[in-house]
């Protein structure tokens, strides 16, 4: 009886732990839908629950001649499209390098990495400024690309290495007996097994455009440049009168893409949790 008691508190406890959380979690979602449906432009005259909700901030986001929203989207799909696909490929190979091959360097390697994670990348951006600036790619999207797949590496390496390591090196020695080289073994039997890490590093490295605005506020100018963190921000300053509305609707638009991605991504997420339990 009393270990059934026990059972049943612990299991209260954690419902009222998630519910706690999704309250957390969904009460400024619900704001920002709610404040996208809201006539007008002010943050404190609008509701909860709109009385005359309407869908002119969204209407006004694509049609009007005014309105960059569409341009900072493709912007920020391309930098996020790219950003994804890149840090993919690169991770991949070196974290295969430091999993599968010893070499001069290689523990210091290792070391360095986990170093690396310590500092955010903004801690260097006087350096990253003047090092666009020189090779001509500041106020450019391809420089903005280059420096999230560069921040990025570090932390997206050492986890797919962690990874690769609990991989059974027996398969790699049973596909050499057969005549595999390393691209084969690389392709065929290392990326197949670890594509919910490789997922992982893929979404988390696409979503990272989306919300980012301090490193695009530091290297883009042009406006026509902007990712839509940036050109967002334009519509709660001074010069666009505190569009906190056409702001709201902006900013739920953004979700969009990164629910495809997670969607399309899914059954490799669970796949990896899958077999995480059963290794467990």
């Amino acid at each position: 009886m009393g270990k059934t008691l026990k059972n049943r508190l612990e299991l209260t406890g954690i419902y009222f732990i998630v519910l706690l959380m999704f309250l957390i979690i969904s009460y400024p979602l619900l704001w920002t839908i709610s404040l996208s449906l809201n006539p007008g432009s002010s943050l404190f005259s609008s509701s909860l629950i709109p009385e005359n909700w309407s869908l002119v901030h969204y209407k006004w986001l694509f049609t009007d001649p005014s309105s960059n929203y569409l341009l900072w989207y493709k912007n920020t799909l391309f930098v996020a499209t790219i950003t994804s696909i890149a840090s993919v490929i690169v991770v991949a190979f070196v974290a295969f390098a430091f999993s599968r091959y010893e070499f001069v360097g290689r523990k210091y390697g290792i070391y360095s990495f986990l170093l690396l994670q310590m500092f955010p990348v903004l801690m260097g951006m006087v350096a990253i400024y003047l090092l666009l600036n020189t090779v001509g790619l500041l106020d450019s999207l391809w420089g903005l690309v280059i420096i999230y797949i560069g921040g990025g590496l570090p932390m997206n390496a050492f986890l797919v290495k962690g990874y690769f390591d609990t991989i059974p090196r027996d398969l790699d020695e049973s596909a050499k007996i057969d005549g595999a080289g390393h691209f084969r073994i690389f392709f065929q039997i290392l990326l197949p097994l670890a594509k919910p890490i490789i997922a992982v590093v893929a979404l988390f490295n696409f979503m990272s455009p989306f919300m980012d605005f301090l490193l695009p506020r530091i290297i883009l100018r042009s406006p026509e440049k902007f990712t839509l963190a940036l050109g967002l921000f334009n519509f709660i300053n001074d010069k666009f009168a505190n569009n906190f509305t056409r702001f709201a609707a902006g900013a739920v638009l953004i979700a969009v893409p990164i629910a495809i991605v997670f969607l399309f991504l899914q059954r490799y997420l669970i796949s990896g949790l899958a077999d995480g339990a059963t290794k467990g």
